[in-house]
């Protein structure tokens, strides 16, 4: 397995790698779903599992080979795990630790009432892996030989909210153990993408394999441990890992409500959602890519505004209710009102715009949230400069030229000949859009603050003091 980490710029950078991995000694702790598939599937390839829960049932099941949950083709494994002596089941913490390279916290984190994350069962699985860390090495110093105890790795595959290994588990164990991590001990996030029902092939054929952690022997020791897997290892902050597991589930789920309401709407229409949709995913270059999946500005543009607007209209013509279509036009302007507050709350009163259309590369000024920012910023008394390599007024014609003159009258007035020009003097400058002039000049310039909405400046933009971006 290949090793890759973060870079600065976002990119993987290698790292090293590895060959067929050792056996290693691992404690899974939960033996529900996600615990089952784990232990089975990394016993079956050698490791020595022990999975610990504190139900008698589950883990008499699994003892006896038997899958303590259905799923297609677990049973098989787990009792061809069982009967190689690879796969073991306790309920005692020390017995299964005694000797562990990893622990796999693998328990449950249900929603509270008021739609929380309960982290009680995560909070007592940390507090017993302490304890039967500090009770397996007293063990091993006071027996014979004396041998001491390795370095241990605790690794979370149950969704946490993002700083919940930060804040929960190595406070946790520090307490317990009375070292700081990284001495005795590393943490990790590596988060699961099983979906019931197919959770064995997904083990075994994932997206990627992700470890969140500051500890390189942690990231070694989950590469040995998923080594198998035919994917490179992705090492990334903690919290990246954390929010990856929510990103992708809330994106599966807008998908399916999306998918629901269009065809609610177009039932109404006559229409066959089944064709559409069929349609719909054909096309791999924009609707089923990356594209339009990268944190940045508004949308914007003669398009996407005023064919939602639409169909919001034929949804209540005809009393269907569309609230995912609305909602995006509702966070979209929240995005636009999010920066105009970042400005309002930052000192001084001029702001460079360093773009102007809805995207790169273009003049269309048509419902573009950057001139919507710009009339927002004037009308609130800012001395607006403005710069875009691709507007000239001159050429602006017909519904484009109409757009802007009732937005932005003074338009000509705003413009500068350079983005050096537009940034002289200012206290905020506000980039939508990249160029390698406009990079130029904002090193050149080194505005005292610098909000970023397009995130592809480069790290020189981004290690100026003032610099932040609009989500990240």
């Amino acid at each position: 397995m290949t090793i890759v980490t973060e870079s600065a710029s976002g990119g993987p950078a290698p790292k090293g790698s590895l060959g067929l991995p050792q056996s290693m000694k691992v404690a899974v702790f939960g033996l529900g779903y996600v615990g089952t598939v784990t232990s089975a599937c990394l016993a079956s390839n050698g490791h020595q599992v022990w999975g610990v829960d504190p139900d008698r049932s589950k883990v008499a099941l699994v003892s006896s080979g038997r899958s303590p949950v259905v799923e297609p083709g677990l049973e098989e494994l787990v009792a061809a795990a069982v009967a190689g002596g690879t796969l073991h089941a306790t309920c005692d913490p020390i017995e299964a630790l005694c000797g562990a390279d990893v622990s796999l916290i693998c328990v449950g984190t249900p929603s509270a009432p008021d739609g929380s994350t309960d982290l009680s069962y995560l909070e007592r699985v940390v507090q017993d892996i302490g304890q039967a860390l500090i009770t397996s090495r007293r063990a091993a110093v006071d027996g014979p030989g004396g041998r001491g105890v390795g370095f241990h790795s605790v690794v979370v595959r149950s969704t946490v909210p993002p700083g919940t290994v930060e804040s929960v588990v190595v406070p946790a164990l520090e307490a317990e153990l009375g070292t700081p991590a990284g001495e005795e001990f590393g943490v990790a996030m590596c988060p699961e993408f099983l979906r019931e029902g197919t959770s064995v092939s997904d083990f075994f054929d994932p997206p990627f394999t992700v470890a969140g952690t500051a500890h390189d022997a942690v990231a070694e020791a989950v590469g040995r441990l998923f080594g198998f897997l035919d994917r490179p290892l992705r090492v990334v902050p903690v919290r990246t890992a954390e929010g990856l597991k929510y990103a992708c589930n809330a994106f599966h789920a807008t998908k399916v409500a999306f998918s629901n309401e269009v065809a609610r709407l177009f039932r109404n229409l006559g229409v066959d959602a089944r064709e559409v949709m069929d349609l719909f995913c054909e096309d791999s270059y924009l609707n089923i890519s990356p594209r339009y999946l990268r944190p940045g500005f508004a949308f914007g543009g003669s398009c996407l505004p005023k064919d939602l607007r639409s169909l919001l209209y034929l949804g209540r013509i005809n009393s269907v209710d569309l609230p995912l279509l609305s909602g995006a036009l509702f966070s979209n302007e929240l995005t636009v009102r999010h920066v105009v507050d970042r400005v309002v709350t930052s000192p001084g009163r001029k702001v460079a715009l360093l773009g102007l259309g809805f995207k790169a590369e273009t003049d269309d000024l048509r419902e573009s949230p950057s001139v919507e920012l710009a009339e927002r910023l004037t009308g609130k008394g800012y001395e607006l400069s403005i710069y875009d390599p691709v507007i000239q007024p001159a050429r602006l014609v017909g519904a484009n030229r109409g757009y802007v003159e009732s937005k932005l009258p003074h338009l000509r007035r705003l413009l500068t000949d350079s983005a050096g020009e537009a940034l002289a003097g200012c206290d905020v400058a506000v980039v939508s859009v990249h160029s390698r002039c406009i990079v130029e000049a904002l090193l050149a310039s080194h505005p005292p603050m610098v909000i970023d909405l397009c995130g592809d400046l480069g790290p020189a933009v981004e290690s100026i003091a003032g610099y932040e971006g609009i989500g990240w």
